[in-house]
């Protein structure tokens, strides 16, 4: 669902340990949905405010690697882990940036 956290189970690294569902569901009927990593603070580098809001998932600081959006098999995403449904301004925000630069 658009807003629910889910852990990566792709990230042998350990920097990208969750990724954001940022598709709208009235799409919900494709085999991929979108999605943006959530990169650890700690292994992120440098920030542009409002494309990289800063999250607490799981008790981490995470940053929204906007830039790195990308889509996934729908089924690659099990079980959420926790939700940024509240923060939908800021993750509206930053694809607005990386949209349209504004």
């Amino acid at each position: 669902m658009q807003g629910d956290v889910y852990r990566n189970s792709d990230d042998a690294s350990g920097e990208i340990p969750f990724l954001l569902d940022v598709q709208t569901d009235l799409l919900s009927d494709l085999r991929t949905r979108v999605v943006v990593p959530l990169v650890r603070s700690g292994a992120f580098g440098r920030k542009a405010t409002r494309l990289h809001p800063e999250f607490i998932v799981g008790g981490q600081d995470v940053v929204m690697a906007t830039h790195m959006i990308a889509a996934v098999r729908r089924q690659t995403l099990a079980n959420p882990v926790g939700s940024l449904r509240d923060q939908r301004d800021a993750v509206i925000s930053a694809i607005d940036v990386l949209w349209s630069g504004v």
